[in-house]
């Protein structure tokens, strides 16, 4: 699994990654993405704070930085939010502008088709299991890791997707959850013990939620229960 936490000593190395990952891809996308990726990275830096991973920063003041009139704004933050980029974490209210965080494991498996044009020195140093492994790169499997079979429903493609970004991941904690119910919007998934729970609802959850949103843009919430 990814992991780019741009802190400690090799915290503005991993920034000027993140950033370089961006570029790169988002030259090779139409002009519509390339503009979409721009403004993207305005906010990064010269709003987001990387080490509390918040981007507080109210419609005009956004549409100030990138020219733009608050309808624009409104269109272009939810295009981020349906990519999976950007993460709203506390909705607007009166007197109190939204808060987001940016989805940096998601944006550089979404990059990663642009990496070797970098360079192989940047592929090395930002390989998922070569920077910082999680539990799950760590996770040796003692069977080959089949690709889950895609029956056409949500989770099961979910689970492709999942398998497809990160085998090893996908065999140590999300190939054991299933799905408890699903209604309204809500999608509850089993895991099989209560650590198993605690751990992909902290490590995991907002890259599910992402895939599935992807799939079902009516999804509202994902939880996890054992």
């Amino acid at each position: 699994m990814l992991v780019m936490k741009p802190v400690g000593r090799d915290a503005a190395t991993k920034k000027y990654d993140i950033l370089s990952a961006m570029l790169a891809y988002g030259l090779r996308q139409d002009k519509h993405k390339q503009r979409l990726i721009m403004r993207l990275m305005a906010l990064i830096t010269t709003r987001y704070n990387w080490q509390r991973d918040e981007l507080t920063m109210g419609q005009t003041e956004i549409a100030k930085l990138w020219d733009v009139d608050t309808r624009t704004v409104k269109r272009e933050m939810a295009k981020l939010r349906s990519l999976g980029w950007l993460v709203e974490k506390r909705c607007a209210a009166r007197g109190r502008v939204a808060m987001h965080g940016i989805a940096l494991d998601q944006i550089m498996l979404d990059t990663k088709p642009a990496w070797a044009a970098i360079g192989p020195d940047f592929v090395a140093r930002v390989q998922p299991g070569q920077d910082e492994p999680s539990v799950a790169a760590n996770v040796v499997p003692l069977r080959p890791v089949a690709a889950p079979v895609n029956d056409g429903t949500l989770w099961a493609e979910a689970q492709s997707v999942f398998h497809a970004q990160d085998t090893a991941g996908f065999a140590a904690w999300v190939e054991k959850l299933s799905v408890a119910e699903y209604e309204n919007g809500q999608l509850t998934l089993m895991a099989p013990s209560r650590f198993h729970a605690t751990y992909v609802s902290t490590n995991l959850l907002e890259r599910l939620t992402v895939i599935l949103r992807r799939i079902d843009p009516t999804l509202a919430k994902v939880t996890v229960q054992h």
